[in-house]
């Protein structure tokens, strides 16, 4: 096969949709042997609802989730996202299971090969390729080989274990609580991480009048499997906010810890991490599940280009170069949420709650911050000399004729030349660009790449530079196309008999 992904989780299932849709061989290796509807993670932010967008899939997604227009972490310090210049100014409140639904089956109508129960247990990697060792849930073992793994097995990644890669950092906050509950009264403020001396409680709701609730008691620190009750729960809840909102009928009570942590690099040779496995943070902001699914889709077009011949192995490194940075950022600004709502003392506290109220009426900080966790404000470094749009977000821009949005012309899984009177040139490369003309006001021509960032951009640029810049991206023209490898899995064997 040609990709091996180990993780079915929203990453893992993002990146192997996409890598079907470019006609790649892949596997999805998943150790649950069954879709789970339990899940922490709960929010989308607008960067992952554009790739969703750009996939078919966020329209459904709209149609069930609840939409929020702010998050508040800190005294006056509103982070309002709906001034944002995207489709989706907003948050959506919806469970991951309902987005592993739609990717699960995006990804199997694609083709995607899924063996669920099975856990990989150890990775070789050799010039040509990488050997998985994989047991399957009667006992039986087999080698599985592939050109290319991708470990997007969470937190506890036995991809990065198997590696001998570290993953640096520290625990944060202990013992924190999570419930899924029904509530008698609706809270006052949604999304708001409301603290003091006791500790802190969170609230947001899925829409189906079930609401996700995220406490912690300052003075109870207890290991994550001890038993918890929602009674511990409302206790919290009333010493933190002055109300259990008449909270009951619990489907879920769990508690657990929070880690900061990266690894040192997301690529290994023939070997990747992405979303968990590469990097953890508190659930503050809500961007651990969106992080990872913009991580897949980074690394989905480039996989494809080089298993088909139409660039080089080097641009395999622009994963980490550009991807690994933003990890950095989105531990950092969590960090910075979940502290300020765990300050120890009441002057602390205090003190934060001012500078959150200078921030509020400077607005700037306000609006840097929800252009940093929405992810809108993500843009990778580019070549000295650049165009100023290059390696940024390409909003979703309105195109004359059919289809009416950029957005929507990214779903072929293409690069996207935007641009009057480029079609001719751009016409031996069919099949690996399509073509729009902008409806109005769009000066610069664009090159834009599957994951909606700018490769390329020129004001008035001639067709000689049009196609220096295709063939720089997509390759020689006219280059057939290589057929996926299809090499042989690997022999099944029976488990041993004692």
């Amino acid at each position: 096969m040609d990709v091996l992904v180990i993780g079915a989780g929203p990453t893992g299932l993002l990146l192997a949709g996409d890598l079907a849709k470019s006609d790649v061989d892949v596997t999805v290796v998943e150790r649950r042997d069954r879709e789970s509807h339990l899940s922490r993670a709960f929010s989308l932010h607008a960067r992952t609802m554009e790739q969703l967008d750009a996939r078919g899939l966020a329209d459904e997604l709209l149609r069930i989730g609840t939409r929020v227009r702010s998050l508040r972490p800190l005294g006056r310090v509103d982070i309002d996202f709906s001034g944002l210049r995207t489709r989706f100014p907003f948050m959506l409140i919806t469970p991951q299971w309902e987005v592993e639904r739609l990717l699960v089956r995006r990804a199997e109508e694609a083709g995607v090969t899924m063996l669920r129960g099975v856990q990989a247990t150890a990775i070789r990697q050799d010039p040509d390729g990488v050997d998985v060792d994989v047991s399957y849930p009667d006992g039986a073992t087999a080698t599985l080989r592939a050109r290319y793994v991708v470990g997007a097995d969470g937190a506890g990644s036995a991809v990065r274990r198997s590696l001998g890669m570290p993953f640096p950092g520290k625990p944060v906050v202990s013992s924190m609580m999570l419930a899924d509950v029904l509530l008698e009264r609706e809270p006052d403020r949604i999304l708001n991480l409301a603290g003091n001396e006791h500790g802190f409680t969170f609230f947001a709701p899925f829409g189906d009048g079930w609401y996700r609730v995220i406490a912690w008691d300052r003075a109870r620190r207890v290991p994550d499997d001890a038993p918890l009750t929602l009674a511990e729960v409302r206790d919290t809840t009333r010493r933190t906010i002055g109300d259990d909102l008449g909270m009951h009928d619990p489907r879920w009570l769990s508690r657990f810890h929070s880690d900061e942590r990266q690894v040192p690099r997301y690529r290994e040779g023939r070997v990747f991490l992405a979303g968990d496995a590469a990097h953890i943070h508190s659930p503050a902001g809500g961007m651990g599940m969106n992080t990872g699914m913009q991580d897949a889709a980074n690394l989905g077009w480039k996989l494809a280009a080089v298993l088909q011949g139409r660039a080089d192995d080097a641009l395999l490194d622009s994963y980490h170069a550009e991807r690994h940075p933003v990890g950095r950022a989105v531990v950092r600004v969590s960090h910075a949420l979940l502290t300020a709502v765990t300050a120890r003392t009441r002057l602390v506290r205090a003190l934060r709650i001012v500078a959150g109220a200078v921030a509020h009426r400077l607005g700037v900080v306000e609006a840097r911050a929800a252009r940093g966790i929405s992810g809108i404000g993500i843009a990778y470094r580019t070549p000295w000399g650049a165009h100023p749009l290059t390696g940024r977000r390409v909003p979703d821009l309105r195109l004359a004729g059919e289809p009416a949005r950029l957005y929507e012309a990214l779903r072929q899984g293409t690069f996207v030349l935007v641009g009057r009177e480029v079609a001719a040139v751009a016409a031996p490369w069919a099949g690996r660009v399509a073509v729009a003309s902008p409806a109005a006001g769009l000066r610069p021509t664009l090159l834009v790449r599957p994951d909606g960032y700018a490769a390329w951009a020129a004001e008035d640029p001639t067709p000689e530079e049009v196609g220096k810049a295709l063939t720089r991206w997509l390759g020689e023209a006219p280059a057939r196309r290589r057929e996926p490898s299809r090499a042989m899995t690997g022999r099944r064997h029976a488990p041993a008999r004692h």
